[in-house]
């Protein structure tokens, strides 16, 4: 599983994604990886996501929500995984 986080930007505005918007960013994300871990800061506009694809993946998952990003706002996060769970 990898982490990402993503610049929403002018995406999110000055205030939070409303629900509904988090709503189909969530279902499309879900749809690929049920297992996925989804959230927005408000404050960074910032979506975190922890799911099974990699950033050009989850690029089109967003596009098709309808929230599509360049590939310089998709963050990468260095894994953590120690490997213990063998997942």
């Amino acid at each position: 599983m990898s982490e990402f986080h993503i610049d929403m930007g002018e995406k999110a505005g000055a205030m939070a994604l409303d629900p509904q918007a988090l709503g189909r960013i969530e279902d499309a994300i879900y749809d690929v990886d049920p297992a996925a871990v989804i959230d927005f800061a408000p404050s960074s506009h910032r979506l975190r996501v922890a799911a099974a694809l990699d950033a050009n993946h989850l690029a089109v998952v967003l596009g098709f929500a309808g929230y599509p990003v360049g590939p310089d706002a998709i963050e990468q996060l260095p894994s953590i995984c120690c490997g213990g769970c063998s997942g």
